[in-house]
């Protein structure tokens, strides 16, 4: 794992939030082991979604995890908590020690490809800490990943390469949107993993 880097801890933002981008915080050989492991052994299922009475499968997969049953909601259905892997729980450790921060929660998402992406949205969710830390780990495909501004409109893109880490803190959930636009010419699976802080 390499050591921490202060000077990559600027704001990628221009205001009303904050998003750090630390780089790869593993080697090519660590984020590959954690990659494939996640890939065979994570409990995916197909993301459910009600919009407007409809009922959506995604191609995407998802995985709920925590230290404890927490129920998490969103986009009008729910999903209880799986038991942390010790895989999972050394990989918390990490996203703790470089964000300074505590979870007790992950969500997992699984693109099988750069045609599944994500489409704007906040994460902010009731049931999680108001201004909390998310960290992102991203495994496997470098995906390009962007910000939208609620009001203003203006964006803010970045690539995430394997084995990073994105930190998005204070109040960017509440002032900017996010997605993973879809992509044709990628054609390898990406992991990635949001830690969080649900409320207890």
């Amino acid at each position: 794992m390499n050591l921490f880097d202060n000077e990559k801890m600027e704001n990628l933002l221009p205001k009303d939030g904050v998003v750090s981008y630390l780089g790869k915080v593993f080697t090519q050989q660590e984020a590959n082991h954690y990659y494939n492991h996640l890939l065979h052994t994570i409990e995916w299922k197909n993301d459910e979604a009600f919009i407007f009475g409809k009922h959506f499968v995604t191609k995407r997969k998802v995985a709920w995890y925590g230290d404890s049953n927490y129920l998490y909601t969103y986009s009008n259905t729910t999903k209880r908590a799986l038991n942390f892997t010790a895989e999972l729980l050394e990989l918390k450790q990490v996203a703790e020690k470089f964000s300074a921060s505590k979870f007790n929660s992950c969500l997992l998402n699984l693109y099988h490809n750069g045609e599944e992406g994500m489409a704007w949205h906040s994460d902010d969710e009731k049931a999680l800490q108001q201004n909390g830390t998310v960290a992102s780990l991203s495994f496997g495909a470098e995906r390009k990943f962007s910000f939208k501004h609620k009001k203003t409109g203006e964006t803010v893109s970045l690539l995430l390469e394997n084995g990073s880490l994105l930190l998005m803190k204070g109040s960017t959930q509440i002032n900017w949107l996010h997605r993973l636009p879809p992509t044709k010419k990628i054609k390898e699976p990406r992991v990635n993993l949001t830690f969080r802080t649900m409320v207890t």
